[in-house]
């Protein structure tokens, strides 16, 4: 048995769930019965956590005729994460807390055509705009880029009209120039991570709004004095571990993005899915029309060209009744509880999206239990900064 790992494990859930729960916190053993560790081994954990300066006291609850319970809440400013979105034609960083709150951002028009080299050079610029050397330690730095590429081997693959980017290392070579763990994954994968989550920022006050709390709290469990109270704000009860999400977000998503390309992210199962060759998710060139006009991949009559056609001619209304064609190919391949929607084309004419693909997905339901259609609560960067936190609350 590698206990090691199976502490991390541990240590993990138990962040997780505090996470979920807010300010508010939980307590000792709210945490055991979700977890299904031992009361002992919670109070070891979190002793543990709470010595890192991760985890402090939310105050007591109420009493039910015994001693008041001691709730635990995680402490976000104690670490935080970098997110980047290299888009094809501009760039966009956030830092965000172990809430997932955004505290500082960058952004600038970016030249993916210029190739890898000079998008590197972009990159370490605004991680060092927003990376504030005086604040927190960094876990990680998640950077979000154009499909397709290996999520695990971090290495770009044959981006549609950028071929000066196929089996560049990325990820290596970024972790070499910034001195971080880095996680690459696909735009719209970040931005079904962040979609997914956007739940849990609702469940926190504004970053800053608990700061001097958190850093009174940190500096008390590294002196070894414990923390002091603190109110209990409010918070939202974490489901139980393995849900798809802790606090109660959908169980299935699919995101979709419409930008300078479209693109689709995938929540099943408790986190994105990526596929055996991270390639799921193209969902811009699905064929919807038969010897239709050329598009960049090679073929004819994707989604994608159609939708940026209309687009392109100022007809947003039919650029959102073709997503909406495509998305509810994808519902009825996948079944999923909602559909979120996010990226530029949308982001300029939100209620003309929503209303054109959710007429769609009516008008073609096949189950009168149709999924929700909304807009993305997050930015690609927001989810970029997500997949950089998720080691620490063990997911991948």
């Amino acid at each position: 048995m590698n206990l090691p790992a199976l502490r991390g494990h541990n240590d993990a859930l138990v962040l997780e769930l505090l996470r979920g729960a807010g300010p508010a916190g939980l307590g000792r053993t709210e945490l055991a019965g979700r977890t299904g560790l031992t009361p002992q081994a919670v109070s070891k954990i979190t002793a543990r956590l709470g010595a890192d300066g991760l985890v402090a006291e939310a105050g007591r609850a109420a009493s039910t005729g015994g001693k008041p319970r001691t709730l635990l809440r995680l402490v976000p400013d104690v670490r935080h994460a970098v997110g980047v979105h290299l888009d094809r034609d501009a760039l966009r960083a956030v830092r965000v807390d172990l809430a997932g709150r955004v505290v500082a951002e960058s952004g600038g028009p970016l030249d993916f055509a210029a190739g890898p080299e000079a998008a590197v050079e972009a990159v370490v610029r605004a991680a060092a705009r927003v990376g504030a050397h005086s604040g927190p330690p960094l876990v990680g730095v998640g950077v979000a880029a154009p499909g397709p590429l290996d999520h695990r081997a971090g290495v770009m693959g044959r981006v549609t009209g950028f071929p000066s980017w196929k089996g560049f290392p990325l990820k290596g070579v970024l972790e070499g120039r910034l001195g971080l763990p880095v996680v690459l994954d696909k735009d719209t994968n970040a931005g079904a991570a962040a979609a997914a989550g956007a739940w849990l920022r609702a469940t926190w006050p504004e970053a800053g709004a608990d700061a001097g709390a958190d850093a009174g709290a940190a500096a008390a469990a590294a002196a070894g004095r414990g923390a002091a109270d603190v109110g209990p704000g409010v918070g939202v009860g974490a489901a139980a571990v393995g849900d798809v999400l802790v606090g109660g977000a959908p169980r299935t998503c699919v995101y979709l993005h419409v930008g300078t390309g479209l693109g689709a992210g995938l929540w099943l199962g408790g986190g994105v899915y990526r596929g055996a060759r991270s390639a799921a998710g193209e969902f811009g060139h699905q064929v919807l029309l038969l010897d239709g006009p050329p598009c960049r991949c090679g073929a004819r009559g994707c989604v994608e060209v159609l939708c940026l056609e209309a687009v392109a001619r100022g007809d947003l209304p039919a650029a959102a009744r073709i997503v909406g064609e495509a998305a509810a190919n994808l519902v009825a391949l996948l079944d999923v509880d909602r559909v979120l929607l996010g990226g530029r084309v949308v982001a300029a004419a939100p209620d003309v999206f929503v209303a054109g693909v959710g007429a769609v997905l009516a008008a073609r339901a096949l189950d009168p239990a149709r999924p929700v259609v909304a807009l993305a609560g997050a930015g690609v960067a927001e989810g970029a900064a997500e997949m950089a936190l998720a080691p620490l609350f063990g997911r991948g």
